[in-house]
């Protein structure tokens, strides 16, 4: 403390060469502190080749195999011939295997209102930004809210048999308890899923519904939207 610093007057906005500073804020400066900055790459021609090749190899996949398959259409439409079962494009059938489950105006309006009205409140709100896993504080209050929402959702979809949803649901909802009750496994799997923040998992569980919700629709729903396997 008995040591007298010297300051020189002057304009820099270096942290790492002047790390002791005495800044003059007037109406036309500002404090800006300038990090050190890592290594850069120009758009042109580094990214914007990359994305060139990439796109030509697309497009070469995609005219291959329309010389190798053809596209699976059917005949002309018929109103009199109404084909059984009668199913929506892909992107659609998520929505009508939950139809086939709850009642029209659960699947068909509720669910998809509040997705969408999740997707647009949940960027308003500070969700984990700092990405710590889920299991960071391995707090009781925090697992009983786990099993708690788990359990309800399990019992919800039992309720009304929705097991296309109720599977994706256990088997996420396993693999997320599975990093508390083992935290001290070497696993490079269990190390990956104990590192996983919570939106992780939920984004996670919003996939594999959504996959195994098309895939049913698409592969094992026959006539009158019944089980059928698709290798008989």
């Amino acid at each position: 403390m008995s040591e007298k610093n010297s300051y020189e007057a002057g304009f820099s906005s270096d942290a790492l060469r002047h790390p002791q500073r005495i800044v003059f804020i007037t109406r036309k400066t500002s404090a800006k502190v300038k990090g050190e900055v890592g290594p850069q790459l120009m758009s042109f021609p580094h990214v914007i080749l990359r994305e060139t090749i990439a796109f030509q190899i697309l497009t070469i996949v995609l005219v291959v195999a329309a010389l190798l398959w053809d596209a699976p259409l059917e005949q002309l439409a018929n109103p009199l011939l109404t084909p059984n079962p009668a199913k929506a494009p892909w992107y659609f059938l998520g929505l009508q295997e939950l139809l086939h489950y709850f009642p029209p105006v659960l699947a068909g309006v509720l669910i998809p209102t509040l997705v969408i009205l999740a997707l647009v409140v949940i960027p308003y709100f500070n969700v984990n930004i700092e990405g710590e896993p889920l299991w960071a504080h391995r707090g009781r209050r925090r697992l009983q809210i786990y099993v708690g929402v788990l359990a309800a959702l399990i019992v919800f979809l039992a309720v009304y048999k929705a097991w296309t949803v109720l599977v994706p649901t256990v088997v996420v909802g396993a693999l997320g308890l599975t990093p508390y009750f083992n935290p001290t496994s070497t696993s490079r799997f269990q190390r990956f899923l104990g590192s996983r923040p919570l939106p992780w998992w939920v984004m996670t569980w919003f996939i594999a519904v959504a996959l195994a919700l098309t895939a049913v629709g698409t592969f094992f729903r026959g006539p009158g939207w019944s089980w059928v396997w698709p290798w008989r």
